[in-house]
């Protein structure tokens, strides 16, 4: 299976409530989509993203998502003991060769998006959303507005 390079920042947009949580306990919510626990991210600043991904008045900046994404899958890892993860681009306008929880249509191809996802390596296992909290993410993120980016 290919190799997938981190883009070295990642923008995750929502609510400045939501955010703010991910931000000082480095919190997420990793929800059911296409047999898979997800949570996404978009590989670049798009103002127009606060709207497509809305409601959003806020991201979060992850400047170093190669550390990100290590304590992510560490924190999902002692969690869920037995679920694999896997990190990736989606692929727009055909089937990734991740599955179908990286595909999506190519009118939506504006996301850019990274997402992260773990699968169950046993059927019986339930498909319900999960909080993991990765600890701080000050370090290396921060929030924005939409008026403090530039464009």
């Amino acid at each position: 299976m290919q190799d997938y390079q981190r883009p070295p920042t990642l923008y995750r947009y929502g609510l400045r409530s939501e955010l703010e949580q991910a931000l000082s306990a480095g919190q997420f919510r990793l929800v059911p989509a296409n047999g898979f626990l997800v949570v996404s991210f978009a590989q670049e600043w798009n103002k127009e993203l606060f709207t497509v991904l809305g409601p959003a008045d806020s991201c979060l900046v992850i400047h170093d998502a190669e550390a990100f994404g290590e304590r992510l899958h560490r924190a999902v890892q002692r969690t869920l003991p037995n679920w694999a993860g896997i990190d990736g681009p989606v692929e727009y306008g055909m089937r990734s060769r991740l599955g179908l929880a990286f595909s999506k249509t190519a009118a939506e191809a504006r996301e850019k998006e990274w997402k992260f996802a773990w699968r169950a390596m046993s059927p019986q296992a339930s498909l319900n959303p999960v909080t993991v909290r990765i600890g701080s993410l000050e370090q290396f993120a921060e929030l924005r507005s939409p008026e403090s980016y530039p464009v």
